[in-house]
């Protein structure tokens, strides 16, 4: 019986506690959690989505490096005098046989 009087009291406790005049009362509170409980969300989302654009970001400038390099080492393989001669040949162009001259202007004293 006095098992059943203790927890009827904590029943009523617990009822006054959460009253309709005591939720009134601290409703600006509610409200004020509330918003923060949105903005604390909001942020979360905001960020995942900051790290999804840093992580696109990061990928794609990986790929534009090994497009840089490949364009690069095609570049320097297209360059060399053998690729070139080879090029200027369909233009009917041929390497000279005799080194150039080199001309040197003489001084006035």
């Amino acid at each position: 019986m006095e098992k059943e009087v203790k927890i009827k009291k904590r029943i009523f406790v617990i009822k006054d506690l959460f009253s309709y005049r005591w939720i009134l009362n601290n409703l600006v509170f509610f409200l004020f959690v509330a918003f923060l409980t949105v903005l604390y969300i909001a942020n979360g989302h905001e960020a995942d989505k900051m790290i999804r654009d840093v992580n696109a970001t990061t990928k794609n400038i990986k790929d534009l490096k090994f497009e840089f390099k490949t364009l690069k080492s095609e570049e320097i393989s297209r360059s060399r005098q053998a690729q070139v001669v080879q090029a200027a040949s369909s233009l009917g162009l041929k390497m000279p046989m005799q080194p150039p001259v080199h001309i040197t202007a003489a001084t006035a004293k």
